[in-house]
């Protein structure tokens, strides 16, 4: 079958739909045995995998024959589970012969699907923590265990809830999946035009207007697609053009763009797909994530936009044309309806409901709100475009899921991420700045090749225990390792979302990634200031959160202002010295050196603006 025909897109719409529509079907009715829904959505995802993605790259114009056993394979091990699920209850731990054959296809099913659609990486690192369940009796010092027979793997794996069918695929196959859909249905509305339109109208005059508005609008649609290169391709065609024009290089229209969409996965209300994870991990409702959440994504955005601020003023770069700047008034008024979901959203979540909810609701609301204007409602093809899509971005998702569930499996049947977490706690000599240098490493070079969520899921069983047991709360923990493993896209050598905007912007890919990680270089001190200053997660009385905030945003205008070598004029080597020793007192949590640190900015603003009145821009 040609993958271009006509026959292969209806087959897929077919499948997606199908797959969209079970999905909201269990979220409004969840008259479906838990362990049995995932199964069935795992069926759908693997089908369209083996479907949509070849088994090489010079296949990818045919589906292969392999590629239709595959299929067929892979429904017939998750039905399987389906139809036995009460079998599996009575023989749990004693699986028969064809449970064993049953699991084992389906592992390197799930294998395969990891390969085909996020690469090796996680799957190696899976077939490994499987060998390792067989091997681990030959393994010297703390990796050493008694070895499991391949009964106990399987069973533990396959036949229980604790493997491939644990909770990562679970979040997954429900609210995952629901927002994912419900950014599709609000884009296809025509809203990322809207919010692209209000970032224009109120950015657009500034200096360097057109990098603010990147900041502005990869945010607002980054939090919802959750997708940091799918947000850069989706907003970057247009700021990334826009950037240039006004006379950036092309390297840090690139880096513009690629800062501010990757930041979407840790903006709230949505934020991405390893927020959902987490709120499932640890055991609080997701509201309290996104609460906690919200003021360390507000300082990240606001450090990209004092950083270009500060890069637009040194360079004397000005903002759009007057005649290109639509008014705010009437472009906010005119589309003020494509907030209604987020805030639908964010009501239903405050109330106390779950995120399965809260996205079914936020769904409704998006075709109720666009029925009311012409130019937003929905079609059949629409409605069947946003299946579609939903559906194939859901696959790479559950496929990374289902891989790490294998991993987890491993790890609470051999007991090695208590083995892991003495390594740390060893290692870092009860320091905790070592233990949470040793976990941001950690979490960028598995971000580098695996997605945040893998990436999360990994290390939340590996690391998040031992910053516990250093004293760190639970949440803080987690959200420590989830903002490295976001900001992994961003970091060189492997900065995908880097790469991603470096394609629009027409630039070297690694100039491109060198300069993101330099723009957003402030972001990665964030997760560290909230782990000293719990006021930042809004831990604490009103006066320690207020405090918190205050000294934090002053210490990213100093380190922004250092850093591009530009405050209120050009500044000088030992101004720019001064400027980093004040941000680093701003940010402890020590009300001491916060006064240090807040003298030496004061000082360093009166003396640049007593020269910037005698008419000094430049110092040389």
């Amino acid at each position: 079958m040609d993958r271009n025909s006509k026959v292969f897109k209806v087959i897929v719409a077919v499948l997606a739909s199908a797959l969209s529509l079970f999905v909201l079907y269990y979220a409004l009715f969840g008259n479906i045995i838990i362990m049995k829904q995932r199964a069935i959505v795992l069926s759908f995802s693997l089908v369209i995998c083996f479907l949509t993605y070849p088994l090489v790259k010079r296949q990818s114009g045919k589906v292969s024959i392999t590629d239709i056993i595959f299929m067929i394979l892979s429904v017939v091990v998750t039905m399987y589970t389906v139809i036995n699920f009460e079998a599996f209850i009575l023989r749990v731990g004693m699986p028969t012969t064809m449970d064993l054959v049953m699991g084992s296809i389906a592992i390197l099913l799930i294998l395969e699907a990891g390969r085909r659609t996020i690469g090796w990486i996680l799957p190696s690192i899976a077939a490994l923590f499987i060998l390792y369940a067989f091997w681990g009796n030959y393994l010297p010092g703390i990796l050493n265990h008694q070895g499991y027979p391949i009964q106990r793997v399987i069973n533990h794996l396959y036949i229980t809830s604790e493997g491939i069918y644990g909770v990562a695929l679970g979040v997954a196959a429900t609210f995952v999946f629901l927002f994912i859909l419900f950014g599709s249905f609000l884009e296809k509305t025509g809203a990322s035009q809207y919010f692209m339109d209000v970032a224009v109208s109120l950015t657009g005059k500034s200096k360097g207007g057109p990098a603010k508005i990147a900041i502005i609008a990869s945010g607002m649609m980054g939090s919802i697609s959750g997708s940091s290169i799918a947000n850069v391709v989706g907003t970057g065609t247009f700021t990334i053009p826009l950037i240039k024009r006004v006379g950036y290089k092309p390297n840090y229209a690139a880096a513009v763009e690629a800062s501010a969409s990757t930041g979407g996965q840790i903006l709230p209300p949505v934020m991405g797909a390893a927020a959902f994870i987490m709120a499932e991990f640890i055991g609080v409702p997701y509201f309290t994530i996104i609460i906690a959440a919200a003021i360390p994504a507000i300082l990240y955005y606001f450090s990209l936009y004092m950083s270009v601020h500060f890069e637009a003023m040194k360079l004397d770069i000005g903002g759009l044309p007057e005649s290109e700047i639509p008014k705010f008034n009437s472009v906010f008024w005119k589309g003020i309806l494509y907030f209604v979901p987020l805030v639908v959203i964010t009501v239903v979540l405050f109330r106390g409901s779950s995120p399965m909810k809260a996205a079914f609701i936020g769904i409704v609301s998006v075709l109720i709100i666009s029925i009311l204007r012409k130019s937003s409602r929905f079609n059949l093809k629409n409605l069947i475009d946003a299946f579609t899509e939903s559906a194939r971005s859901i696959v790479s998702i559950v496929a990374a899921t289902a891989c790490a569930g294998i991993i987890i499996g491993i790890v609470s049947l051999t007991g090695v991420g208590l083995k892991f977490t003495t390594f740390v706690l060893s290692f870092s000599q009860g320091y905790l700045i070592v233990a949470l240098i040793l976990t941001m490493i950690a979490s960028i070079i598995l971000g580098m090749s695996l997605p945040t969520v893998a990436t999360y899921i990994v290390l939340s069983v590996l690391t998040a225990p031992a910053l516990g047991d250093l004293g760190i709360p639970l949440l803080t923990a987690h959200l420590f390792i989830l903002y490295f493993g976001v900001f992994a896209d961003i970091t060189p050598p492997v900065a995908l979302a880097s790469y991603a905007a470096a394609g629009i912007a027409k630039c070297p890919p690694m100039s491109a990634a060198l300069k993101t990680f330099q723009v957003a270089f402030i972001g990665f001190l964030i997760p560290f200031i909230f782990v000293y200053n719990q006021g930042l997660l809004l831990e604490g009385s009103i006066t320690d959160i207020a405090l918190a905030i205050i000294t934090t945003v002053i210490a990213i205008v100093a380190l922004a202002a250092s850093l591009q070598r530009y405050f209120l004029i050009a500044t000088k080597r030992i101004e720019e010295i001064a400027l980093i020793i004040s941000s680093l007192g701003l940010a402890f949590s020590n009300i001491y050196f916060n006064a240090i640190g807040f003298t030496i900015f004061i000082v360093i603003f009166f003396i640049q603006y007593k020269n910037l009145k005698k008419g000094v821009a430049v110092y040389v």
